[in-house]
């Protein structure tokens, strides 16, 4: 019984993953594209979390800026508490923010969140969780919702990190070329 219910939290997590391939490799495209933008103009990148998304939020920050699975020099990205001071002490035109927040409650917090990088001209990638409505009104035609589709909070920041490995990937593939794996 016990690892029957182990066996399955793999099987949910596959499922999920599998189902959300194809809907999310465009919004990751894009989100990439907005990295790759921001560091090519001689921006940042800002990562911010909520609900479990800190640390998400941290991981990506360590990829950044040391390596994700090959060398390279280090991109220009920090961790921010989710409270819009810090982004509007530190955030300049053309950075980008990427707030990870797998609740998606639309909290006031995140919303001040985007409301404070629009104020500095900054884009905005939301990584979130199944209940993006909210959200979805306060990004702009510049910015990349990433929302996946499911009510448990582990599947959905099980998907989160993959989606941040794969926009890491793809960010160093645009930036230094193919490589095989």
């Amino acid at each position: 019984m016990l690892e029957q219910r182990i066996q399955q939290q793999f099987f949910d997590s596959a499922d999920l993953q599998y189902q959300t391939a194809e809907s999310l490799a465009r919004p990751i495209a894009d989100a990439v594209n907005a990295v790759v933008g921001a560091i090519t103009a001689g921006g940042k990148i800002m990562l911010c979390g909520q609900d479990g998304g800190e640390s998400l939020a941290a991981h990506a920050v360590s990829a950044f800026v040391g390596r994700f699975e090959r060398e390279r020099p280090p991109l220009a990205a920090l961790a921010l508490r989710p409270e819009p001071r810090e982004l509007q002490a530190l955030g300049l035109p053309g950075d980008l923010l990427i707030l990870l927040d797998p609740a998606a409650r639309s909290t006031e917090a995140t919303l001040a969140m985007v409301r404070a990088a629009h104020g500095k001209d900054m884009s905005v990638v939301m990584i979130a969780g199944q209940d993006a409505g909210a959200l979805r009104e306060t990004l702009s035609e510049t910015d990349v919702l990433i929302a996946v589709p499911h009510e448990r909070m582990a599947r959905v920041l099980e998907t989160h990190l993959l989606v941040l490995h794969a926009l890491c990937d793809a960010v160093d593939m645009q930036l230094l070329g193919e490589q095989d794996l």
